[in-house]
């Protein structure tokens, strides 16, 4: 479990992950030292897995967001999640309660890159359903662990 002096650093991270030791040892009130062993302990913990830039897809052509919903048989639903999820067009899968076994989320250029994809997922050996609903508007999509 993070101390408050752990969560102060993530925070600072959140803000700015290219921000220096020396910064936010600064503005949360320790040594630069202290924060750096922090940021290792965090590291070798596994509760800081990497830091990655956050990019907007739209400037990549990726403008069509999709969540597709998948009825997945015969017990195969790991297996075929992670087949699923070997393609880049794929953010994020959840194995949910339900009606449904799994929620893909999806980026593409268009609706012709997403029919692809469907067909894709359909031809999966144990996929025998799936209902895709288009996303018109994000009102919140925050990748950072607010803590």
């Amino acid at each position: 479990m993070a101390d408050d002096t752990e969560k102060k650093i993530v925070r600072a991270l959140n803000q700015n992950s290219r921000k220096s030791f020396r910064e936010i040892a600064k503005e949360i009130g320790i040594s630069a030292p202290a924060v750096i062993d922090k940021v290792k302990k965090l590291e070798k913990a596994g509760a800081i897995k990497g830091y990655i830039p956050i990019l907007d897809p739209k400037y990549f052509g990726y403008d069509m967001t999709a969540i597709i919903a998948i009825r997945i048989s015969n017990g195969k639903l790991i297996q075929t999640q992670e087949k699923i999820a070997e393609d880049n067009h794929v953010f994020a899968i959840y194995d949910v309660t339900g009606e449904w076994d799994s929620f893909v989320c999806a980026r593409f250029k268009d609706r012709e890159d997403l029919n692809t994809f469907i067909k894709y997922v359909l031809n999966q050996k144990y996929v025998e359903r799936t209902i895709t609903h288009i996303v018109l508007n994000v009102v919140k999509d925050e990748r950072r662990l607010i803590v």
